[in-house]
């Protein structure tokens, strides 16, 4: 016989002699056959293997629910905290700015909503809900330098007051986010205007535009107690205002200087094409650097070639394209739109472009020693307009 022999009903008055020589069988001590193997064992293990499986999803949930929990309050604290207006900017809006309200007021930092890409930050357009447009700089701290660009930028803008630099209306700085809250320009950058196959500015317009510029980098130099270099002028940093006034941006890497002639060492680079020649080869930045690139502008402004253009390989340059003309030659590098088919306009408007190219040329020589200031620059231009223009 096989099997075990059960404990209770009639096998309970059998003793151990009744199953002798049933080596097979199974069951209690008192019958002297081994004992049964027991479930209880299969039993610890399956509880085991159970209270084991409970452990670790307790342990992941808990995981789960710390992850889930951080990032809820570095949420809730991003919006809760305020964008502190700085002491030294105007009050323009009328209470404090919270993350929020930016995140509201630009849809999410949508694309849609997207005005501008730059090294360091994104600029979009934003509408609180009183109305108030805005541009809404946000500094990527991912990149190397955005932090430095972002403290610079309100070291500067702080203490500058003049009609064609960007107005800051407030500022948020917290561990994750940094922002600067800029007066709206509607009319977008000089550059979109230059390039642009539905808008054109008339000549009158472009000089404009200049002496604007050149009055905000003439301040820069000279109007303040200690001159500023902004380092990378460009037309994508002239913005318009809805009366077509220019407003230079982005001081995301200016410099300070002791003053107006001394140079400073710096390894920021500015944009290609635009920088000028020791600043590019030594990483040397005065008030002339700042005089080079409104030079590279002013061309560009009456020529409409980018100084990147596909036209200047090989040992050719913008101002080398300009020097190679001037001053007989012009017409053939004005922009053809402002070449108006009237014969007495179209005369005039070369002479006065010709005036304007011939202080380019002044302000980009290749050594700053040879270049003029702004204060000088500025009042040529002055100049040039009052000459060819004072009748309008």
């Amino acid at each position: 016989m096989t099997g075990e022999i059960p404990n209770g009903g009639p096998f309970a008055y059998f003793n151990y002699q009744s199953f002798m020589s049933n080596d097979a069988l199974c069951g209690p001590l008192r019958l002297q056959v081994p004992p049964c193997p027991s479930h209880h064992h299969h039993r610890s293990r399956q509880k085991a293997v159970l209270h084991a499986s409970l452990m670790s999803l307790a342990v992941v949930s808990t995981i789960v629910a710390l992850i889930i929990s951080f990032f809820l309050i570095k949420c809730r604290r991003k919006n809760k905290v305020p964008c502190y207006q700085m002491d030294s900017f105007p009050a323009v809006m009328p209470q404090r700015i919270r993350y929020h309200d930016l995140q509201r007021a630009t849809n999410g930092f949508g694309e849609a909503n997207l005005l501008g890409v730059g090294s360091f930050s994104s600029v979009y357009n934003g509408t609180f809900t009183d109305g108030t447009v805005v541009a809404v700089k946000v500094f990527n701290l991912q990149i190397e330098g955005a932090f430095k660009s972002f403290d610079t930028e309100c070291e500067i803008l702080r203490s500058l007051r003049h009609r064609n630099l960007t107005k800051v209306i407030s500022s948020c700085s917290n561990i994750d986010f940094r922002v600067l809250v800029l007066e709206y320009m509607p009319n977008g950058s000089l550059e979109n205007w230059l390039y642009s196959h539905d808008r054109l500015l008339n000549l009158l317009q472009r000089l404009s535009i200049m002496i604007d510029v050149a009055s905000a980098i003439e301040y820069l130099h000279h109007g303040y107690a200690t001159p500023v270099v902004h380092c990378d002028l460009k037309p994508s940093n002239v913005l318009l205002d809805d009366a077509m006034v220019a407003h230079v941006c982005d001081f995301g890497i200016a410099k300070l200087v002791n003053a107006e002639d001394n140079a400073i060492l710096t390894r920021t680079l500015a944009t290609f094409g635009y920088i000028a020649p020791e600043y590019g080869s030594e990483g040397l930045v005065s008030t002339k650097c700042d005089v080079y690139s409104f030079g590279i502008v002013l061309m560009e402004t009456f020529t409409r070639k980018r100084p990147t253009d596909d036209l200047f390989t090989a040992g050719l340059s913008l101002r080398g394209w300009i020097y190679d003309t001037y001053p007989h030659s012009l017409s053939h590098v004005i922009d053809a739109t402002l070449l108006n088919p009237n014969e007495e306009s179209l005369d005039k408007n070369v002479e006065c472009v010709s005036l304007i190219m011939k202080l380019a040329l002044d302000c980009s020589s290749e050594l700053p020693g040879e270049r003029i200031n702004m204060k000088d620059a500025l009042a040529t231009l002055q100049k040039i307009k009052k000459e060819f223009f004072s009748h309008l």
